[in-house]
Order: structure tokens, then C-alpha cells, then sequence
């Protein structure tokens, strides 16, 4: 029964685009609740396509999330699609694997988070690259949630210009990457050597990566069933923040 549309509640409108209010001392803004019915997380197709549909609201975004999916448009009709892929790409932290040459290049990044979040997302959304969903709507989606505490950037600079990085949802224990880039070799690795670095703070964490790519593979990503990740989820929702996300914008050891 997956990829049906899904099904509005309270009679079906959207809450307004236009909620968006700064975070402040390090504490998330939740947004109004989401007006919208997922399916069953069970009820999916072979692809991992739980429904489309539904709207690009904060409520909606994090609602998904915490229901262990995330949208991606469906390439053959640009409608929103909610994902929970089986299996599941995931990085545990004491599971990274740095190369020796990896572990060279680190010493020639500076590592920031949230200096240049639009930058690292526009970066992400560059239509030139292959396979590009990152629409306008979207865009806007997660700098609203950015705006609220829930979005954040891990960036790789050079000599003052960002030459990679990533950005991701962070929810308790769960930081869920969205997209990464690189306009130099290893930037976008480095970004996420650093992520993983920061994240081991002595909680509970995992990185969810969607899918296991080669890319990813590399540095340590495993695949785990759906029902494995879904049934460790609430414990890691539970956690609390992560630390290197309260502190607005600054500095992380890269290596």
C-alpha cells in the first residue's frame, strides 16, 4: 500500500510558510504540530516510498523525522515523497574510518558550523549536479527550520572560502544528513569526520545517512533493516541535544 498520497487532518489546509522565529540559548523552536496523516511506516513499497504528498511545513518536516522517514521529491512527477528505505543507511560514531591520506588533509580545513548555512545549502542545491531535488520550496523548508534550532550546517573552509560541507536535522541523539558537497577533494569528508568527532559527546548518537553509497561506505556507513533502525529510534529522540549544536555559530576541531 505504499506511495498513496497522504491524508490531511482538520480538514486538510497547511499551517502558513511565514512561522519563523529565531531560537534562542540553544533550545529549538518547535513550530505548530503538522496538519497531516502519514501512512504506516509499514505500508511501503519496494523502493522505500512510504506516500507523496503533504506540504513543506517545519510540523511536517520534523513530524516525518521522528517517524523515521524524510521527503525527497519523486523524480517522475516532482511530488514530495516520504522515504524510509529498507534497508537503511546509517554511520555509528565508533564505527568511522579515517584513511591516512584522509587524516592528512583534515590539517588544511577549518571546520565551522552554522557560519554559512544558505551558502552550504545553495552549494547542496546547485542544479549542475546529478540527481538535484533541492527545489525553491525546499530551500526555503529548511532555512525556516535552521532558523528554529532544528537544521544545522558543518562546514569546511580554505584559506577564507568554503570549499565543502554538509547539513542535516538534529533531533536528540539523531543527526539526519541531508546532502553534502565538495568543490575540493576530501571537504565534504572532512565535514563529516568533524560532525562525527563533535557528535561523541557522551550520549547516545547516530548519523543517519538515508542510503549506504560507496562514498559512504568508505568512511564506515553500514545498512541496517528498517525494523532495527525504527526500533532504536525513540531511545535516540530521547537523548538529549547535542552540544555542539547550542552554541550558535563557531569552530570545531576537524581532526
Amino acid at each position: 500500500m505504499g506511495s498513496g498520497f497522504i491524508q490531511a487532518t482538520r480538514g486538510g489546509f497547511a499551517i502558513s510558510a511565514t512561522y519563523r522565529e529565531p531560537y534562542a540559548a540553544g533550545v529549538p523552536v518547535e513550530p505548530p504540530p503538522t496538519p497531516w496523516q502519514f501512512p504506516d511506516v509499514d505500508e511501503v513499497d519496494e523502493t522505500g516510498l512510504i506516500g507523496v504528498g503533504a506540504d513543506n511545513e517545519p510540523g511536517t518536516i520534523l513530524a516525518a523525522y521522528r517517524a523515521g522517514m524524510f521527503p525527497m521529491p519523486v523524480e517522475a512527477d516532482h511530488l514530495m515523497g516520504w522515504w524510509s528505505p529498507d534497508p537503511r543507511g546509517v554511520l555509528l560514531l565508533d564505527r568511522l574510518r579515517v584513511s591516512r591520506s584522509l587524516r592528512r588533509s583534515l590539517r588544511e580545513f577549518e571546520i565551522r558550523v552554522d557560519h554559512d548555512f544558505a551558502a552550504v545549502l545553495d552549494a547542496c542545491a546547485d542544479p549542475a549536479r546529478p540527481h538535484g531535488w533541492i527545489d525553491a520550496s525546499i530551500r526555503d523548508a529548511y532555512l525556516t527550520l535552521h532558523d528554529l534550532g532544528w537544521v544545522h550546517s558543518v562546514e569546511t573552509w580554505q584559506d577564507g572560502r568554503l570549499v565543502g560541507g554538509l547539513y542535516g536535522v538534529a533531533l536528540g541523539g539523531l543527526f539526519a544528513g541531508e546532502s553534502m558537497f565538495h568543490r575540493v577533494r576530501d571537504a565534504s569528508k572532512a565535514a563529516l569526520v568533524a560532525l562525527v568527532g563533535a557528535l561523541d559527546d557522551g550520549a547516545d548518537r547516530l548519523v543517519d545517512v538515508q542510503w549506504r553509497t560507496p562514498h559512504l561506505a568508505s568512511l564506515g556507513a553500514e545498512e541496517w533493516p528498517r525494523t532495527r533502525y525504527l526500533a532504536g529510534l525513540p531511545h535516540l529522540l530521547a537523548q538529549p541535544a547535542a552540544t555542539v549544536f547550542s552554541g550558535g555559530e563557531h569552530t570545531i576541531p576537524g581532526a
